[in-house]
């Protein structure tokens, strides 16, 4: 249960962060495609996802610390594609908003995360 608090908040801290970059980089150069602003927003929020899902969601996990990051990029990068796919489905085909187009890929690939990180990149022990 209190892996499953920590990834919620840990999830939610690194999604904020995913969107307040989204937003900031979307203002500052408007021109650019959404989803390339997408990928500056992945890869800040990677690094807030990966430091506080090691100490804090898994942290006894039975991998060394370079396989936990190596395990977790694979994860996280097949999150990133999920999330670009219904990003771009939700943003290109349905047309929605970005923001809602972006929380949509956030959602999908979060439960996809949690699985792929509790149960292969922080595994442990029984």
């Amino acid at each position: 249960m209190r892996t499953g608090i920590w990834f919620v908040l840990v999830g939610a801290s690194a999604a904020l962060t995913h969107m307040a970059v989204f937003t900031l980089v979307l203002l500052l150069v408007p021109t650019l495609w959404p989803e390339l602003v997408n990928v500056a927003g992945f890869l800040v929020a990677f690094l807030v996802s990966f430091v506080g899902h090691r100490r804090l969601s898994f942290q006894d996990a039975d991998t060394s610390l370079l396989q936990s990051f190596m395990r977790f990029a694979a994860t996280a990068v097949a999150g990133f594609v999920t999330n670009e796919a219904v990003f771009i489905a939700l943003f290109r085909v349905l047309e929605l908003p970005t923001w809602l187009a972006l929380i949509g890929g956030i959602v999908v690939s979060a439960v996809q995360t949690f699985v792929l990180s509790r149960f292969w990149a922080f595994r442990r022990s029984a």
